[in-house]
């Protein structure tokens, strides 16, 4: 870095003031120079090509962090067609979306991809197109593959592998990856009709996707089943978000025949189940019981620990990398997966009792 003078005369004073030139950008023929290769090694080094001696790969590594080289993917991109970047494509950080990272990122360790999670930062989930808009933005530029979270509309047709989590479904869209949400609503709207709960309310879930609208069928198959009465006045909007789970619940407990048992469409909700009743001076089991659904972490931290069902967040996340390497390796996949819920009992659910 260079230093500048600049002489300034201000009422008869010689006043030095310093000035700084920006540092100079690092270029790839820097980097070339600097490991005594030429540019297309660079190139190919960081781009992971073949062709090149690992030797070399790790000369030009080196220098690129003396120099603090940093390649622009967009063009790297533009001239190789290819970035190495797999997108997650998501809604928001939510704790669904952090589970099924978690698997993704366990699945990605020691393989030729890196991985970039892309929020479109939704104000709020009734917001629908965000993952047609990021796809059209990132795909065949930043990056290769796309694995994308609960989208809400059929996706668009890119030039690159897509791999979708709990999808909107429609016909010839691209390979996914979902739980089996009609099972695991019926176990838990079962097992507490097995509890002896009659009047057993649902929050359901975003409206534009499937699983929830599945999660409400296999609520009122079991309730049909059972012989109990469909009440519609059971059922209200939660949204999967924990605030509007609370606010449904109010809704519920200020019926005039109120549920004694709440099956929420997921653990978010199930947990805005167990704030609302709580602000109310209800007791959970003893008063409501509260079935939800995913299994995050979260729910063996609430007081008491929530029963729910639970999807296998992070073997999806794992599984939908191990497709997106096969679609990049052209080879064929499975289009549509779905992997099994299991029930499990912790201590939100207990056995109906009557008012004294």
């Amino acid at each position: 870095m260079t230093l500048l003078h600049r002489e300034t005369t201000v009422e008869n004073m010689s006043i030095v003031s310093p000035e700084f030139e920006a540092p100079k950008k690092v270029t790839i023929e820097d980097v070339a120079r600097h490991a005594g290769v030429s540019v297309a090694t660079v190139s190919k080094a960081v781009n992971r090509k073949y062709g090149v001696a690992k030797a070399t790969i790790e000369r030009v590594n080196e220098a690129v962090r003396e120099l603090g080289y940093v390649p622009s993917m967009a063009a790297s991109s533009m001239r190789n067609s290819a970035s190495n970047v797999v997108g997650i494509l998501l809604a928001g950080f939510d704790p669904f979306a952090t589970e099924v990272i978690k698997g993704i990122s366990a699945e990605a360790v020691n393989k030729d991809y890196e991985l970039m999670a892309y929020s479109a930062a939704i104000a709020d989930d009734k917001t629908v197109g965000w993952e047609r808009d990021s796809l059209i933005r990132l795909g065949g530029t930043i990056l290769d593959a796309a694995i994308v979270l609960t989208p809400s509309v059929a996706l668009p047709e890119v030039a690159m592998p897509i791999v979708a989590i709990d999808p909107r479904m429609g016909p010839g869209g691209p390979p996914s990856i979902a739980c089996d949400s009609l099972a695991g609503a019926r176990a838990a709207t079962q097992h507490l009709i097995d509890l002896g709960h009659t009047r057993i309310a649902h929050i359901r879930g975003r409206t534009d996707l499937t699983s929830a609208l599945i999660r409400e069928q296999g609520y009122c198959q079991a309730i049909a089943e059972a012989g109990l009465p469909y009440d519609p006045s059971m059922i209200v909007d939660g949204g999967y978000r924990r605030n509007w789970g609370a606010d449904a619940t109010r809704k519920l407990l200020a019926l005039p025949e109120p549920p004694t048992a709440i099956f929420a469409a997921n653990d978010s909700s199930a947990l805005g189940v167990m704030d609302a009743a709580a602000e109310m001076g209800l007791s959970i089991p003893r008063d409501l019981s509260v079935v939800g659904f995913d299994d995050v972490p979260e729910c063996m931290y609430a007081t008491p620990a929530l029963t729910t069902v639970a999807q296998p967040l992070m073997e999806m996340g794992a599984q939908a990398y191990r497709t997106i390497l096969s679609m990049l390796g052209h080879e064929d996949v499975e289009n549509s997966l779905k992997v099994p819920a299991e029930l499990v009992v912790r201590g939100s659910t207990a056995p109906f009792v009557a008012a004294a």
